[in-house]
């Protein structure tokens, strides 16, 4: 493999890699095909590898973005022609790393998981008659607050029993509003809706019956009586999700985006959603604008009659 004026560049190369730098021998087969990309764009450009320059480089990544070449798979392309020329560097066949300042596209975030509403709803009306009434207690109300007031898990486990001047937050019972402290120690009030507040009567009638949470403020609290921690949270929710017959184990972040998602469904309404989960940049509460988008676009494959594949219209007039 090489460019037309530069004769054995890259075999030499591989050879340094090889010996000099111990790689293992299927890095550097792969090191081969990415320096052979290069080496053929380097052709059909007209140009041998010690003439490449920034431009080029730059023209090729867009090139091989366009043809569907991923923003990672492109990232590890370029770092084997990255040290390609900064060892034609050393050895003095070129003055600079034509690949130095280079980035590959920037993958696209994904999505945030989100539960579909029958199954968030078949998570929140569960109940395990086998558990213990106080866990069971606890666990509904825990549930019911996730996903019913778009929490995240620090602020749940941050919610003290009463309001009081050193609590970070609280449930205000009478007045269906949760206070928390959120991110950048920013304040908010968040609706509870009826279900969240009768699961949550029921756990403050079970948290002192035994007194296991006798003077601790903490509104979720453990088996021993202290503040419920986060992790706590993250592995009770995953067995109750599982135990409830859910395919996916469910993690708290998963219920806010749930609440999100659902919302912004049902209402459209961005800056109330914004509101309640305590974006302070709205641009992060529109990622959820993409589930919903997704969610539309599900419904339209599934119903619509001009949304079905040619191969399936067909097989179907096959039928019939």
């Amino acid at each position: 493999m090489s460019a037309a004026d530069d004769p054995g560049l890259v075999e030499k190369y591989l050879e340094h890699v090889r010996v000099e730098k111990r790689l293992a021998q299927r890095t550097v087969e792969l090191y081969s095909l990415d320096l052979q990309k290069l080496a053929d764009f380097a052709a059909a450009a007209g140009v041998g590898l010690t003439q490449v320059q920034n431009a080029h480089v730059r023209r090729w990544v867009a090139q091989m973005h366009s043809r569907g070449r991923s923003g990672r798979g492109i990232a590890l392309i370029l770092s084997g022609w990255r040290g390609l020329f900064t060892w034609l560097g050393r050895e003095g066949r070129v003055q600079s790393n034509p690949v130095q300042d280079v980035r590959a596209p920037k993958a696209p975030k994904p999505l945030p998981k989100a539960l579909a509403v029958d199954e968030s709803v078949q998570l929140a009306q569960w109940h395990d008659q086998a558990a213990d009434p106080w866990l069971e207690a606890r666990d509904a109300a825990i549930v019911e607050l996730l996903y019913g007031c778009g929490l995240r898990v620090g602020e749940l486990v941050g919610l003290d029993a009463a309001a009081s001047t050193s609590a970070r937050g609280w449930v205000d019972m009478q007045a269906g509003e949760a206070h928390v402290l959120g991110k950048g120690s920013k304040r908010r009030s968040v609706p509870v809706g009826g279900k969240a507040l009768q699961a949550l009567q029921a756990w403050l009638a079970m948290r002192n019956v035994p007194p296991r949470s006798a003077g601790q403020p903490a509104l979720f609290t453990g088996r021993h009586g202290t503040r419920l921690s986060a992790q706590s949270v993250w592995q009770r929710l995953k067995q109750r999700s599982l135990r409830a017959g859910l395919a996916t184990p469910v993690h708290p972040h998963m219920l806010r985006h749930s609440f999100a998602s659902h919302l912004l469904q049902s209402s459209g309404d961005l800056r109330a959603v914004q509101e309640l989960l305590g974006h302070a940049n709205i641009t992060t509460t529109q990622v959820y604008t993409r589930l919903d988008f997704q969610h539309l676009a599900k419904a339209y494959d599934a119903a619509h009659p001009r949304a079905q594949r040619a191969g399936v219209a067909g097989s179907k007039q096959n039928k019939s």
